[in-house]
């Protein structure tokens, strides 16, 4: 296949098609242990552009691999042929009936996302997966998914009416439940679209209406008490049960046969869903703890008889990982000391009553058989914050520096519940017979543990070990007559084995019906069927190099800067919508692109770095594409599972990029913004006319790259520390004449002194970070008074500028030399009594954060000793209300409504609740959270001109639409100054910094 052929393919297109290798790159590998280089990405945006890739597939002899969200865990959508990305252009809720409880949907929407508008309706998409945050509805049915409430929606099968889809020769028809009568008007012809339709529904009768086929079946496929059982090959066994072959069953319905089938018999254009009620509204999770692993399986069986709706195991690894995790740990606090395993077991019922009664009953009869010794129950928001512990146990299971990981490789076996504390048993002796350990996690309630031994696929031996251990344990599974693929799908990872799991007609019966639905394989061949062996093709082969490469951050705890970029396992967490909430990934929430996803930055930098053959391994033009819209919002760095820090990693690789092709103007300017803007305020009024004027400031963002439609920061009249000198020998200051920038209004005279209390409550230092010094200088005057009215010493030290204007493009050395300094000013003074308190997170946050990676040694020993007495000025004031030092006496009482939009790197480092705390301590101040993740400036970003639509498209995701919706009278609240700029911008509204509101309520 030649780039000319796929030239005039892309032609045809309404869409994209993509054969660069970035792309290419981005979309080798899943969230599987797989990669293989496809020959290209297409991205359709119509039905017709389906037809036409598979057109050319079949004229071709080339492939087609439908791909939604990429979480599948099998491979399924890792091949060389053509990946077709349905996630970007196939996104529409079509049409929802509440009267008969069903959806139509595209196959690109998003599980939580429907349910979000299923929600209206009183209605619920049941099947649940723990990706359901960005599992789209194709991939679930392709699947069969289900999730943790498996015991009462079952998968995907049991939800799916109809399935409408392009058939290999380019004919679309609908599948859907119909009679007998109508089964054999397809068969002959008569109904069919085509003859292929025709030809699939005549095999199908032909062969299971054959007595020796359906005992084969009956005897070989899994046990019909495993809810998860069929998910091995081809559900021929449920179709066996309708009642076109079995007196008595349900209508044949060929979507069953689609649910499970990888998309590998036919392209899905739209779904029709069954839709249940939404769930009862008082839940509680009983959350026993075990001593053994086989303890908490045979309490499990007892749980299951008392009527749970789901029951789910965290092991001691899962454990572990959680409270190393700077998201997760929060929602962990339930756990006491160190369980081998903790059950999570849930009941929801109509009343709290009903409730406590069936988690009692379970609790009694746990206790009477000696099981378990603690046993806390959660409610509401505990357990909903205890639910994403165990959602983000898969991505929390990469968090492990080092080559050694739990592997995917027998994850998804599925056995009776009742067999499954022997099984398990069994299981792990086979492990220990090669010396190997386990994580043991997930759902225990349907016979399903996902069982993840440790190994180094960088390896020979390891890569033996994948095998045998996938090998050995279809043994054990087949001999519980269990399914070796109860949830996740069989794709290439256990492909090979289905012949042994269902034996060999059975296997030649599933790869006739592939062969009728698709005679040139063209639809995600090796799957299923006819597979590779299944430690071939691994992203990780033996002889993986992995090379060690200086840098300017330190990655010791992460082993290297590659290991960093290898702990993102493509569970593709990043790829949550604004609907789901959170921050990470602004830019992918805006744009919908794979190439924006915070697992693609990690995906080709590992790459690369992996693979280069250059001196300077960064040095790739592919790194910088794919790296451009990353906002170092560092979302990522708390809430993926995993703590893939892209923005660290994107300042890395910019570093060493300059290194190899030097920094641009614009770079340099914004990196200088101290040094240029300590000039520009010798003349202040002079700076600001310029910018203002639409003459001047048009050439002045023609000649720096930033965008036309973007207002430029102003100066103040004054420098906070030329304010805080004046102050301190008492001077009367007038501040007004300049705007502190284009969000704060001109300021007034600051004249009178504080009232002094008699006795200090503390000395606090303040950092005069270099955007409050020069253009919020307002903000750092009413932090200061606030401070001393509350009966703190404030002063600022000597120290130099924060660095982040450097940090944030990339400029690592500058950024090191300014850290250093300011760890030998601040070192020594800096402590538990006199903390340092920062107004701007983006800078203040610097000295918690990149300080202690940008030292080693001693410097490193006390950068950390300043990380852990630096404080947010939220954070402070909320450390000294919890210790009864601050009060709502000296605030008004007076009624206002606040809508807080939190600062991301407040989000990902620390938190809202000291905010809320703070801006709630007036006995009337109302505070609402703004759920926006980035505001979409992120620092320069927002400036830039080829950034500057993306930035205002994230604005328009939560934040703009919100603060648009508020009356006048609602306070905004923004602790960021691009926070604030941009919301002036994007709105016309002007946001407060927090410390002005609670300056303002002083009375």
């Amino acid at each position: 296949m030649n780039h000319q052929h796929l030239k005039q393919l892309a032609d045809k297109l309404e869409g994209k098609l993509h054969y660069d290798q970035a792309m290419r790159i981005l979309y080798a590998t899943d969230a599987s242990a797989y990669q293989e280089m496809p020959l290209a990405v297409a991205i359709p945006s119509t039905e017709d552009d389906i037809v036409t890739l598979i057109k050319f597939a079949n004229e071709h002899e080339v492939s087609l691999i439908p791909r939604a969200a990429g979480t599948s865990l099998a491979g399924q959508v890792v091949g060389k042929g053509i990946v077709v990305d349905i996630s970007q252009k196939f996104t529409q809720v079509l049409e929802i009936n509440a009267e008969e409880s069903w959806a139509r949907v595209q196959p690109g929407v998003i599980r939580d996302d429907l349910n979000h508008y299923l929600s209206e309706h009183g209605l619920y998409f049941g099947p649940e997966t723990s990706t359901a945050s960005r599992a789209m509805i194709a991939g679930m049915v392709g699947n069969n998914s289900c999730g943790l409430h498996s015991p009462i929606y079952e998968t995907t099968r049991e939800h799916t009416l109809e399935v409408t889809a392009i058939l290999s020769d380019g004919s679309k028809t609908t599948f859907k439940a119909i009679s007998p009568e109508e089964f054999e008007k397809k068969c002959s012809g008569e109904t069919a679209v085509s003859e292929l339709e025709a030809q699939v529904y005549r095999s199908l009768k032909e062969r299971l209406s054959d007595k020796a086929v359906q005992d084969e079946i009956r005897a070989q496929f899994p046990k019909k008490e495993i809810k998860r059982r069929r998910n091995t090959g081809y559900a021929i066994d449920i179709l066996l049960d309708s009642e076109v072959f079995t007196q008595g069953g349900e209508a044949f319905n060929m979507c069953k046969l689609i649910c499970g089938s990888e998309g590998s018999l036919a392209f899905i254009t739209e779904i029709k869903v069954n839709c249940v009620p939404l769930p009862p509204k008082e839940v509680g999770v009983a959350c026993p703890h075990f001593k053994t692993i086989d303890e908490s399986l045979r309490a499990n069986i007892i749980a299951m008889k008392h009527g749970a709706g789901a029951s789910e195991l965290m092991d001691d690894h899962i454990i572990e990982r959680t409270r190393a995790n700077i998201e997760y740990r929060k929602y962990a606090s339930f756990i006491e000391g160190n369980p081998k395993a903790v059950l999570m077991i849930e009941f929801a019922r109509d009343t709290r009553e009903e409730v406590d009664a069936a988690i009692n009953a379970m609790y009694q009869e746990m206790k009477e058989n000696n099981m378990g010794y603690h046993f806390p129950v959660l409610y509401n928001q505990d357990s909903k914050d205890a639910w994403n512990v165990r959602k983000a146990g898969l991505g929390l299971l990469g968090n492990v520096p080092g080559d050694e990981k739990a592997q995917p490789v027998i994850e998804d076996t599925a056995v009776a519940v009742s067999d499954l504390p022997e099984y398990i048993a069994e299981f792990n002796l086979t492990l220990q017979k090669y010396g190997l350990s386990c994580v043991h996690y997930a759902h225990a309630g349907d016979g399903e543990l996902h069982l993840r031994p440790i190994l180094n696929l960088k390896t020979e031996p390891g890569n033996e070990m994948f095998r045998t251990i996938a090998q050995e344990i279809a043994q054990l599974v087949k001999k519980y007559r269990g399914s070796l693929s109860g949830e996740h799908g069989d794709g290439r990872l256990r492909a090979e084995f289905i012949r042994y799991m269902i034996g060999d007609k059975n296997y030649e019966l599933i790869r006739e019906v592939k062969r009728t639905w698709d005679p040139k394989n063209i639809f995600n061949p090796g799957k299923i069927v006819d597979a590779p062996p299944m430690n071939q093709f691994l992203r990780y082969m033996p002889g993986h190099p992995t090379p060690e490469i200086d840098t300017v951050f330190d990655f010791t705890q992460n082993l290297g800067v590659l290991r960093a970029a290898e702990q993102c396992n493509g569970s593709g967490d990043c790829r949550k919508t604004h609907l789901t909430g959170g921050t990470m990934c602004p830019s992918y929430m805006a744009t919908r692109n794979e190439k924006d996803t915070t697992r693609a930055r990690a995906n080709i930098l590992r790459y690369f770095l992996t693979n280069s053959d250059k001196p300077n391994r960064f040095d790739h033009e592919e790194i910088k594409e794919v790296m451009d819209l990353c906002l170092s919002c560092k979302g990522c760095k708390s809430e993926c599972p995993s703590n893939v820090d892209v923005g660290k990693l994107k300042a890395e690789f910019m570093q060493h990029y300059y290194d190899a092709n030097g920094v641009s103007l614009r770079n340099r300017l914004i990196g200088n913004f101290t040094k240029l803007t300590s000039l520009a305020a010798l003349t202040p009024g002079l700076y600001n006319w310029a910018v203002q004027n639409s003459f001047t400031s048009g050439i002045i963002k023609k000649m720096t790259g930033f965008a036309e439609g973007r207002s430029m920061p102003l100066l103040h009249k004054v420098t906070l520390r030329k304010w805080y000198q004046q102050h301190k020998r008492g001077t009367r200051v007038a501040l007004n004449g300049f705007a502190a920038s284009s969000a704060t209004p001109v300021g007034g005279e600051y004249s009178e002194m504080p009232v002094k209390q008699k006795k200090s409550k503390g000395k606090v230092y303040l950092f005069c970070d270099e955007f409050t010094n020069f253009n919020d200088t307002e903000i750092g005057v009413k932090s200061i008074l606030l401070l001393e009215r509350l009966g703190y010493e404030v002063e600022i030290p000597r120290h130099e500028e924060s660095g982040r204007t450097y940090l944030s493009k990339g400029m690592l050395r500058q950024a090191k030399s300014i850290a250093l300094k300011n760890i030998a000013a601040l070192k020594d003074i800096v402590s538990e009594e006199t903390p340092i308190v920062g107004i701007e997170p983006s800078a203040i946050l610097t000295l918690r954060d990149e300080y202690v990676d940008l030292s080693s040694g001693e410097e490193k020993k006390a950068a950390q000793h300043i990380a852990g007495h630096t404080y947010l000025l939220d954070e402070f004031i909320a450390r000294e209300i919890d210790r009864g030092n601050i009060n709502k006496d000296v605030f008004t009482k007076e009624k206002k409504v606040i809508k807080l939009h939190g600062h991301c790197h407040q989000k990902a480092l620390s938190s809202l609740v000291p905010t809320k705390k703070m801006l709630s301590l007036p006995e009337n101040y109302e505070v609402h959270l703004i759920r926006s993740g980035c505001c979409g400036m992120a620092g320069s970003f927002g400036y830039e001109k080829e950034h500057f639509e993306v930035s205002m498209q994230v604005g328009e995701l939560v934040l703009f639409p919100t603060v648009r919706q508020q009356p006048e009278e609602v306070i905004i609240a923004a602790p960021g100054t691009s926070c604030r700029h941009q919301i002036k911008d994007g709105t016309g509204r002007l946001a407060k910094h927090t410390a002005e509101i609670l300056y303002e309520a002083l009375v």
